[in-house]
Parts: structure tokens; C-alpha cells; sequence
């Protein structure tokens, strides 16, 4: 018998000063059994870094042919094309000709410097990618307010993040290794 997803329901509360963007959201997310409650909530980061009408969470796990999120347009035109983790070179490149812009957000600490660096030359040229990182730390500590039931608010200003719930808060730093950004990594 297969495992069933656990379904997670989620206020979220985005205040990006940098984009200009307000806004209150009323998320269901599914957890499919093989991902852990740190990368459901780096889904999570990403809606809200990202968060604009249309951007949705994608059958994920369960069909490689979907990113971890996606916005389309009323067309059916891919907006963004959101990965997570180290996606290959082609897969980056195949995005990339699908959606106006392709995000990754990686959290791997030295293994997401040495995916970047592997794919850098391939994708540099790539003028709709973005590639953000998230200290492996503060991943973790941001899969520790999964709960089955949530609220929360998350304040964006710049390349700080605000993350708090009910009983907590913490801080995140994002760095932005894009290739129009000068995205070397030491």
C-alpha cells in the first residue's frame, strides 16, 4: 500500500519591502512522504519570497516533469519556473526556455557551492535565472515550524528575511549567486 501525503493548512503573511508586495495567502500544502518538513518549508520560503497572483505549489516529488512551484498565466505560459536544490544543467536549461524566469533556491552550505560551481559556465548566459542560497542552519531551523496547522508572517527586506509563528521568530540570510548579479561563489 502506498503512503498517502500529509496535507499541512497554512496562513501565510508576506511583507516583501523590496517588491512593494502586501499580502495575506491561505495555503494547503501536501507533504509527500519522502520529503522532509525542512524542504516543505523552503517551499514555503520560496512562495513567499516570490509570491505574486498565480504562483502555486506543483504536485512536486511526485512527477518530475513540474518544478516545486510554478506561476502561469491565463494562457498557460510559464511565468516562473521555482526549483529547489541543485538541479541539473539541462534541467536549468530546458526551464529556462519554458519560463520567462527560473528560480532556484539551494541550501546546501559547501554542496550547493560546488553544484553552482559545476553548472555556472553551462547557465551563466542565462539571462532569466536567478539562483538564491539559504545557509543550511537556518533551513533547519526554519523545518522546525512545520506544524500541520500554521500561521505564519514573513517580513522580506533585501537579502533579510523575518520569519516568525505564534511562539517564534528567526532571521534568515539570502544570498543571490545569480549570473546578471555577479553570482561568483568563493
Amino acid at each position: 500500500m502506498a503512503l498517502r501525503a500529509t496535507i499541512f493548512k497554512l496562513a501565510l503573511h508576506i511583507a516583501d519591502m523590496q517588491r512593494g508586495y502586501y499580502a495575506s495567502h491561505t495555503l494547503t500544502l501536501a507533504r509527500h512522504p519522502s520529503e522532509t518538513d525542512e524542504r516543505m518549508m523552503l517551499r514555503v520560503l520560496a512562495f513567499a519570497l516570490l509570491a505574486d497572483e498565480g504562483l502555486a505549489f506543483t504536485r512536486g516529488l511526485s512527477t518530475t516533469e513540474e518544478p516545486s512551484l510554478w506561476q502561469k498565466d491565463l494562457t498557460g505560459a510559464i511565468l516562473k519556473w521555482v526549483e529547489l536544490g541543485h538541479p541539473d544543467e539541462r534541467r536549468l536549461l530546458q526551464a529556462a526556455g519554458k519560463a520567462e524566469e527560473v528560480v532556484v533556491l539551494c541550501y546546501g552550505g559547501p554542496a550547493s557551492k560546488v553544484w553552482w560551481r559545476g553548472v555556472q559556465t553551462g547557465v551563466g548566459r542565462l539571462k532569466n535565472l536567478r539562483v538564491l542560497a539559504v545557509d543550511p542552519a537556518d533551513a533547519r531551523a526554519l523545518g522546525t515550524y512545520a506544524a500541520r496547522s500554521m500561521t505564519l508572517h514573513v517580513s522580506v527586506d533585501e537579502d533579510a528575511v523575518l520569519v516568525s509563528s505564534d511562539s517564534n521568530s528567526m532571521s534568515l540570510h539570502i544570498e543571490d549567486w545569480s549570473p546578471d548579479r555577479h553570482g561568483a561563489v568563493a
